[in-house]
């Protein structure tokens, strides 16, 4: 995992403000946005209308949708905050998946700009959120247990748990950094 931008929170900032962010700082580094992936987290219409000028597929909350089958069509939010100028507008990808004991099925949904066919773009989604939450669950291994109420706390802890993460992925090839690594992350002590 590459950390590219850092957006410090301010209460009352919109998720589209956070993504828009976090896009100029990527752009302003010199590099060009190819593709976006974002999690169910960031599916809100302003979000949906500021990424639709890149290529994009974003998670979908089959609940906001109400599409509770196989789909892939042309789809319009229907916010009832928002005229209907305002409305955003993407195809949406509706898929099923059995849970392996149980006969049940569970619906997925996609929200994407991309002209590929639906197996594709689930694909590419995948290859890229994947590793991200799998580093996300890593890095998460790294941090210690705290109960503080104090963001500051927070925010450092979670900083070096990065920092940590990111030494770890260099130096995991070589067994001696790879243990002291370790054991300054469980114990603190060098």
């Amino acid at each position: 995992m590459l950390l590219l931008a850092f957006v410090p929170l301010v209460n009352g900032m919109s998720k589209d403000k956070i993504v828009e962010i976090l896009v100029e700082q990527v752009v302003a580094m010199g590099f060009k946005v190819r593709l976006m992936t974002l999690d169910a987290g960031f599916y809100t219409m302003g979000v949906l209308n500021f990424i639709s000028k890149f290529k994009y597929v974003i998670a979908v909350p089959v609940g906001d949708v109400k599409v509770y089958e196989e789909f892939d069509g042309k789809y319009t939010t229907k916010s009832k905050r928002s005229s209907e100028e305002e409305q955003a507008k993407f195809r949406l990808l509706v898929y099923a998946m059995k849970k392996r004991r149980k006969m049940e099925v569970k619906y997925f949904a996609r929200a994407t700009n991309l002209d590929l066919p639906e197996r594709e773009v689930l694909k590419l989604y995948n290859k890229v959120r994947n590793p991200i939450e799998t580093s996300y669950r890593n890095i998460k291994s790294f941090l210690p247990f705290t109960s503080s109420t104090k963001f500051v706390f927070r925010v450092l802890t979670f900083v070096l748990a990065m920092v940590l993460y990111s030494l770890y992925t260099v130096f995991k090839d070589n067994v001696e950094y790879l243990d002291a690594i370790k054991r300054i992350a469980m114990t603190g002590e060098d």
